[in-house]
Formats: structure tokens, sequence, C-alpha cells
């Protein structure tokens, strides 16, 4: 976890870095090699409010709100500059990058296509007016898949940047604020209903197959292999989706801040939680035993376990430490990587 200076809203991850849009305090660069000890070696201070982020190559391209397309040259995270840029007339929510192109959500304005083949001189080349607020964008093939609010999912023909066509979409009668597109399907968040599974095989004719509802506010999704992982106000949930017909909740995690985005790397899951910064956490195929104590600040505790109660001597120590705050999240590998199904934990404190 990692404590940022604004108000996290997206994530990316390249390599051994993890890249937050992170609201008034612009782009954050953070070192993710050793999840336990996520350390900001870097960032870029934007002139607007970074709400998205996408990172190709060298550079970071930030939805920055109010300041339009924001290019940061990376390759040095620790002395990130800004190379160029483009001020739209919406303001800028999401961006997705393929090939030449940015692709920008920018809310009111709709979709924006900026050519960045040379970020010192970014320029747009066409866009496409939405039927509704444009919160985020992902971009597969020829199409660019809007989450466009109360207009739903909209599909736009980009084949021609220059000449961009609303090719079909979907109204879910809800509020479209984020979307992933993995095989022939869209995943998307509806703000006030959860995970909506769109079949997307033809873009003219959008049919709705499935979903889960969540129960809470959904910010964003990301999907990897047969799992969604949504963003929400309250946390993370985590979606089956290996049968898109009938998707199935299997896990979650609750956070003490405000999940706006999510994305999944390899074995890990980063989350933007808002004031809280950045989350890593387990994939569950990965997930191990969290416990979780909230015990007097400054003051010396042990953490104990025990696997028989039964023992007339059956607590041994974990480890002791004296922390300045509370609270402290202990993940016990033991559980995971030995076949002992059931354990017990105390904390003593002088």
């Amino acid at each position: 976890m990692s404590d940022t200076n604004g108000t996290a809203y997206s994530v990316a991850v390249s390599g051994n870095y993890a890249y937050l849009a992170d609201y008034a305090a612009g782009l954050q660069v953070i070192d993710v090699s050793h999840p336990a000890h996520c350390v900001r070696v870097g960032g870029y201070d934007t002139t607007g409010y970074a709400l998205g982020v996408a990172v190709v190559g060298h550079f970071a391209y930030l939805a920055d709100s109010g300041a339009g397309l924001q290019v940061i040259d990376v390759r040095d995270p620790t002395c990130c500059k800004r190379v160029g840029g483009y001020d739209t007339t919406g303001n800028s929510y999401g961006v997705a990058v393929s090939g030449n192109y940015a692709y920008v959500a920018d809310f009111g304005a709709g979709l924006q296509v900026i050519d960045v083949t040379n970020p010192a001189d970014c320029v747009r080349v066409g866009g496409f007016d939405t039927g509704g607020l444009a919160w985020s964008v992902a971009v597969f093939g020829n199409y660019a898949y809007v989450a466009a609010d109360a207009a739903g999912l909209e599909v736009i023909d980009v084949k021609d940047p220059t000449n961009c066509v609303l090719a079909g979409g979907y109204v879910t009668g809800g509020f479209v604020v984020g979307v992933a597109i993995a095989g022939n399907y869209a995943y998307v968040a509806d703000l006030d209903w959860g995970l909506r599974v769109i079949d997307v095989t033809n873009p003219t004719h959008c049919v709705e197959v499935g979903g889960y509802i969540t129960g809470g506010t959904s910010l964003g999704i990301a999907v990897s292999g047969n799992r969604a992982y949504l963003a929400e106000a309250r946390g993370l949930q985590v979606i089956d989706v290996s049968n898109p017909t009938n998707c199935a909740r299997i896990g979650g995690y609750w956070t003490d801040g405000f999940v706006e985005g999510v994305v999944v790397v390899a074995d890990r899951i980063y989350l933007a939680d808002a004031v809280l910064g950045l989350v890593v956490l387990p994939t569950l195929p990965n997930l191990q035993f969290t416990v979780r104590v909230d015990a007097t600040p400054n003051l010396s505790f042990t953490l104990e376990a025990a696997t028989d109660l039964s023992d007339p001597n059956p607590w041994q120590p974990l480890l002791t430490t004296n922390l300045p705050v509370m609270p402290f999240d202990f993940v016990d590998f033991d559980v995971k990587l030995t076949n002992k199904p059931q354990k017990f934990y105390r904390v003593r404190q002088p």
C-alpha cells in the first residue's frame, strides 16, 4: 500500500512501477517491486486534475480533466517530464492508447481521438459526440468502446480515426461508467447496478447476456482470465465470468477508502483507492490468509497462533512489534503453504 498526496482515481502498471492518476497531485509513480513496501519514486504535477492513465512504452498518457490529454516521459521514473499534450474541449476522464492514437473519454465532449505519433506535437484528428457523458474508453481492433453514462455502452468504429462512426451499442437502463473488453464480450461497470456482460461479437447488434448485481456503487472494471474485478465505493468485488450467462461472485476485499479504479497484472490486483492511494492485493489463486490487528499504537504487542486448543501450551509467537499506526495486517503464508486447515490467533499486549 502507498498513501499518495492526492486522490487516486486510476492506475496503470508497467514493469515494476504503478502509475497513479492522483487528481490534484497529477501523476504519481510507485515502485511495486516489493508489494508489501511500495515506495513513491517520482511523479509529475499536471495543471489539471488527473482522472485516467494509460502507459505505453516510455510514456504515461493522462486524462487530466480540464487540461485534456497530458503526455509524460517516464523512462526515468525518478525524473518524469511532460513532453506534450492536447487540451480537449471537454473534461477528460479516461484514456486508452492504441497504435499512434490516444482515445480520450472527454465527458460532455464524447470521444476524442488524438494523434500522438509525435508526443511533443499531439494533434486531434477526429472524435464522436456520444449520446451520454463519456466516462471511460477501451479500444479493441477497429472499435472504441465508450462507457457513456445513461446512454450505456457505445461502440464507435475508429478504423478511420478522422471519421469516427457509431457502429452500435447497448442501453443498460443504468449509468455505465467503466468498460473492459475480453474476447467477444464487453464487461461494464454500471454505477448503481454492478456488472453487466454484453456480447459485442456483432457491434451493430450488441446483446446483454449476463451480469451480477453487487449492491454497491460500481466505478471501474478490469478483466483477467475468467474473472471480472469491480472497483466499488466500498472495495473490490471479484466475479467469476467463465460462463457469462451465469456470473457468480467468488470473493472481494473491503477497503477503508473509496476504490475508483482497478487493474490486474500477473498475480496482483492494483486498486486506486482515493485518499488511501494505492492498494496492492494478491489475486484469488494466490490469496493468503490475512490477520488484521487493531492494537494500541506505540505499544509493543505479540501476535500468537495455535493449531490445537486442546494442547495445554498451544500458543506460539509469530512476531513481536511496536507500530505507530494501526491497524496492522499480517499475512500468514503458512496457512496456504502447509496442510493446516485451521488456525487460531491472539494478541498479547503488556
